[in-house]
Formats: C-alpha cells, sequence, structure tokens
C-alpha cells in the first residue's frame, strides 16, 4: 500500500502488481474486517515519511493537487 500511495503522490501511473497485491487484502479482511484500517493507517505514514526526503519539485507537485 505505501508504494501505491507514493506512486499516486508522485503521479507515477499504478501496476497491474498493487491491483494484485491490494486484491490480496480481501482474503485477509474475510478474517479481520479492520486489518485494513490499521495497514492503510501504517502505510500513510511510512508514505508520508519517504516522501518528505523526495526532491522538492515532486512535493510541491503533491501540494498542488491536494
Amino acid at each position: 500500500m505505501t508504494s501505491a500511495f507514493c506512486c499516486a503522490s508522485l503521479g507515477i501511473a499504478p501496476t497491474v502488481r498493487h491491483a494484485d497485491y491490494i486484491g490480496a487484502w480481501l482474503d485477509v479482511l474475510r478474517e479481520d474486517n479492520r486489518a485494513i484500517v490499521r495497514a492503510a493507517s501504517a502505510a500513510s505514514k511510512a508514505a508520508d515519511y519517504l516522501l518528505a526526503f523526495a526532491p522538492s519539485a515532486a512535493r510541491e507537485e503533491d501540494r498542488q493537487a491536494a
């Protein structure tokens, strides 16, 4: 999920692998319907951390998109 968040923030087109990976979460959700919320929260924090190191031009594009 972190890579999907980073790609979206940086304007990088998602790949099929992102969709497949997120689709795999359906199996996890069958066991624990809150797992996706916890994972998304952790992924968002990780993406924010990583994006803080992105060149300023990439961060500016991210701010304009918001």
